[in-house]
């Protein structure tokens, strides 16, 4: 959820107890710098974490942000998570935790890194770094131990006391009751069940919230019953591991052969060596065995085959993923409802997930069922399914949507590469080309650039995904600012996709190379190539996606060498091809020279109405780069209509977005001069105090505040 600044998880059932421990975390985040809250999975540090950064928001300017760890299998993508998770999209070339530094240096945040057990190293050189140079920085994480960082302050999280304190027994109230709103601890002895559970259970709140979702199929009592028994079962040794370490499998279990499985008997649910893990872990795993055994063969099926998913998923992608064998599309949808049913995944509307605790023993179950690399090639393959029907959709009514998909699926997506960068090297190059354009003109540069380098090293590649490969080089590179480089891959593109006489490469070499041009005054040579590659292409479909940018290099030369009425003219049309497709990010920035065109012509409502439109455009795609073009625009049309004051919050708000993608103000050359003459006009209609104090309002505002307030019509004269 949105805090007053910031980002935090939603709370999506009730909190019960904690008082005491958010007390001291209280004390903790007003007089240290670093707390990190330890214990075992299952315990609730999630929980108190959001609970407490909710509090203590509001003391920080620039709010609480919330970085979950737990999807991450490496510390490849711990930066650009962090990053992200703090609003940073950066468009350097510089170092990324350079540019993380400088742009927290300034800050008064709470930044909360949850489940960083596994990544202890690497996050703790990461805040020695980020708390060095960001004094104003308080960072609160969740991890199973301490990370030993400089400065760090423990508090350990136990489980719910059970002597008697009421806390474990109102969670496990709570859990019953949101199940089924009838349900309760009425009938005679429930209530001393109830109690006995929870005491069994060791207050673990994970343990306590699956033993509550076991109630749809036994009484309170059998519940509990049921729950001692596998209790005693553990504790006299059943389920005990060779010397190996290795985990038995029980009779009756997938791969193990023999009779039919004893209720009592313990399955994969004892961890291998009592002398490494807290009897706490046990107790645990013995419960989540426990509810594993509760689900029917297909459940347990798919809660092994949605483990390699990294982060939220819908159906779709759980037919996808999880599907073959006795699991069929119908099977798939029953078993999810039926983990929902359990506790085992939780659902947020029409997306779910599934605790990282249960993830670890789903994964341990996929091993053991011998799936892993088949679960593996099937994420692979779907996610690479994901690129080539989002690569398909760009242009059409659901490219937000789809948009929208690829960065929902960012870990998966980045996951799913890393697989085939091993396994299919061809499956790679054609993943990181289709989802090249989404990770470069929306975000991720670093990651487009990256990939797309690794999947060039990896083996040879011809035909389209090489021009693809080629092509989201060079336009990271041309965001990155390094033109050479952009105008090398421009140049490698277009002879690749001529001899290959490939019409959709000639159109994207043109888009780059032009740009490049433009972006180093050279808008007549971008002129003449974009419009002798359309000519030599037009049997593409005027629709289609690189067709559509081509044209719009042909609009931004003819702005550029002041041909306006041509410009003019070409954007409008631009912009209707766009509307009848329902494509977005070309029209957004015909809207922006229609904008630019307009200022130029002294006709500043007019910009002002396309640079609100185009801005728009650019929200919906999150597009921090092109919504602080369309800023800068904007407020020069609304300091021509002499508004200096909401000029320079608007300044102040662009300001704030180009230091999200870590430049200077940029765009094409003809833009700086129209900036500097209309912040002297805003600066002289609102005189050099009031200025300051509306272009810091804007700078300090939440980007989406400022957003917003640049977006209404009203002119403050």
């Amino acid at each position: 959820m949105m805090t007053k600044v910031g980002y935090l998880p939603d709370e999506t059932s009730s909190f019960v107890g904690r008082r005491a421990e958010l007390a001291r975390l209280h004390t903790a985040l007003t007089t240290r710098r670093m707390t990190t809250l330890i214990g075992p999975g299952g315990v609730g540090k999630t929980r108190l974490a959001v609970r407490a950064a909710r509090a203590a928001a509001d003391r920080y300017e620039d709010g609480a942000w919330w970085a979950d760890l737990s999807p991450l299998c490496g510390d490849g993508l711990l930066l650009p998570t962090v990053s992200d998770a703090v609003g940073l999209a950066d468009h350097t070339l510089r170092m990324p935790v350079e540019a993380l530094c400088e742009w927290l240096g300034d800050k008064q945040l709470l930044l909360v890194l949850d489940s960083a057990e596994h990544l202890r190293g690497p996050c703790s050189h990461l805040l020695a770094e980020i708390l060095t140079t960001s004094s104003g920085l308080t960072v609160l994480v969740t991890s199973r131990q301490p990370l030993g960082t400089r400065g760090e302050y423990v508090i350990e999280v136990p489980p719910f006391p059970v002597d008697g304190a009421p806390d474990a027994l109102q969670l496990f109230t709570d859990r019953l009751r949101a199940a089924d709103p009838r349900a309760g601890l009425d009938d005679p002895g429930d209530q001393a069940a109830a109690t006995e559970i929870c005491r069994r259970l060791e207050g673990i709140p994970l343990a306590i919230e699956l033993a509550a979702a076991g109630i749809g199929r036994h009484s309170v009592a059998e519940l509990a019953a049921r729950i001692g028994t596998r209790l005693d079962a553990r504790s006299a040794g059943f389920g005990t591991p060779g010397r190996s370490g290795a985990l038995a499998l029980a009779p009756g279990q997938p791969g193990a052969g023999g009779a039919a499985e004893d209720p009592g008997t313990a399955r994969l649910d004892l961890l291998a060596d009592a002398s490494v893990w807290p009897r706490r872990h046990r107790t645990l795993r013995t419960a989540i065995g426990w509810s594993h055994e509760l689900c029917t063969p297909l459940e347990r099926l798919l809660w092994a085959r949605l483990t390699p998913l990294r982060g939220d998923f819908d159906e779709e992608v759980a037919r996808e993923v999880c599907g073959g064998g006795p699991l069929t599309a119908d099977e798939v949808d029953r078993a999810l409802q039926g983990l929902v049913a359990q506790s085992v995944v939780q659902r947020d509307g029409d997306r779910y997930r599934m605790l990282d605790t249960l993830r670890e023993y789903g994964r341990m179950w996929l091993t053991e069922l011998g799936e892993a690399r088949a679960a593996a090639d099937r994420h692979a393959a779907g996610f690479l399914g994901l690129a080539r029907r989002a690569h398909a959709g760009w242009t059409g009514p659901d490219q937000v949507s789809w948009y929208h998909r690829v960065s929902d699926a960012h870990l998966d997506l980045c996951a799913a590469l890393e697989h085939l960068l091993v396994h299919d090297i061809a499956g790679a190059q054609e993943m990181a080309g289709r989802v090249g354009f989404f990770w470069a003109c929306c975000g991720h540069l670093s990651e487009a650039r990256s990939y797309a380098q690794r999947a060039m090293d990896a083996g040879p590649v011809d035909g389209p995904h090489r021009t693809r490969l080629q092509w989201v080089l060079g336009v990271a590179a041309l965001l990155q600012g390094d033109f050479a480089t952009a105008e090398k891959y421009g140049a490698l593109c277009t002879s690749v996709a001529l001899y290959d006489r490939d019409d959709e490469g000639m159109l994207g070499a043109a888009y780059l190379s032009g740009l490049t041009r433009l972006m180093t005054g050279e808008p007549a040579a971008a002129l003449e190539s974009a419009g002798r590659v359309l000519r030599m292409t037009e049997s593409v479909p005027a629709d289609s996606a690189h067709r559509l940018r081509c044209h719009l290099i042909t609009v931004f030369a003819l702005t550029a060498l002041g041909r306006l009425t041509e410009a003019e003219a070409a954007a409008t049309d631009l912009r209707r091809a766009c509307e009848r497709g329902g494509e977005h990010w070309t029209r957004s920035y015909a809207d922006y020279q229609l904008a630019l065109i307009a200022l130029l012509q002294g006709r500043p409502a007019a910009s002002a109405a396309h640079a609100r439109s185009m801005l728009a455009g650019k929200h919906r795609l999150r597009d921090s780069f092109g919504i602080a073009l369309g800023l800068d625009v904007l407020a020069a049309a609304i300091a021509a209509q002499g508004a200096g004051a909401q000029a320079a919050r608007v300044y102040g708000t662009g300001h704030a977005y180009w230091r999200m993608v870590g430049h200077p103000q940029r765009g094409t050359p003809e833009l700086g001069p129209i900036r500097e003459r209309c912040e002297l006009q805003a600066r002289a209609a609102a005189g050099d105090e009031a200025y300051r104090r509306a272009f810091e309002r804007g700078r300090s505002d939440n980007a989406e505040v400022g957003l917003a307030a640049a977006l209404r019509t009203e002119l403050q004269l």
